[in-house]
């Protein structure tokens, strides 16, 4: 019984030139902040035109590797975990726009994260998390009857959780999905009293994770989550 075919491949010359300069970033030859190359000079080195080198560049840019700007050297960038998710915003909005349970499932995943997430910082946070928590919870009490002003102290409120336990994926994951959520997120609590709720149970979370108590928080989180994913509507 003869081996099955295994054809070579030979791959277009802008996906060699981007396998060969991801290669010089990740080695560590082109460091975060450095400028790349001219165009010209790639093509000397590569031994290719200058439409491979620009569709590399590009595919390069929009994985998050490369800074291009107009009449200036691409720069390459540092890769992050903000960076990273970002990269899946507007894949995010177009899924959550176009699949009808695509809210549901975030709002439920959010939930699922943000418990774990604040048992977490009710055991790592510090006085001075405490404080920067508190100084939130009194910027977001003066923004009362400011819709766009609370709900912007709201995420800011959740997003300084996230930066207790030190994990920048953390941070990412949280910044992302409150960002997906946001222009889902009605007025209705203004005209329906919620927001003086949605204080007292931020100032909930925040005695718990100041009294160091990981259960208490974990139940005040989620006691606040599930009473507001229902701010979270799809328009029309």
């Amino acid at each position: 019984m003869s081996a099955p075919a295994e054809p070579i491949v030979r791959r277009k010359l802008s996906a060699e030139v981007f396998a060969r300069l991801r290669a010089m970033i990740t080695a560590g030859d082109l460091k975060p902040g450095d400028a790349m190359p001219s165009e010209r000079e790639l093509m000397e080195r590569f031994g290719v035109g200058r439409p491979a080198i620009r569709e590399a560049m590009q595919a390069l840019s929009q994985i998050g590797l490369l800074a291009i700007s107009h009449g200036e050297r691409a720069r390459v960038l540092a890769m992050t975990p903000r960076s990273l998710f970002g990269q899946v915003d507007a894949a995010a909005e177009i899924m959550l726009q176009t699949s009808p349970a695509a809210l549901d499932h975030l709002k439920e995943a959010r939930i699922f994260f943000e418990r774990g997430l604040v048992v977490q910082a009710a055991a790592r946070a510090s006085e001075a998390d405490v404080a920067a928590l508190e100084a939130l919870l009194l910027a977001q009490r003066a923004a009362l009857g400011q819709a766009e002003t609370f709900i912007a102290a709201d995420m800011r409120f959740h997003q300084r959780i996230a930066a207790i336990p030190g994990n920048p994926i953390f941070e990412a994951v949280a910044e992302s999905m409150l960002g997906w959520l946001k222009q889902y997120h009605t007025e209705m609590l203004i005209w329906t009293g919620k927001e003086n709720l949605t204080l007292v149970e931020h100032e909930e979370i925040v005695a718990a994770i100041r009294a160091r108590d990981p259960g208490g928080a974990e139940a005040a989180m989620v006691r606040h989550l599930e009473r507001s994913r229902a701010l979270y509507v799809h328009a029309g």
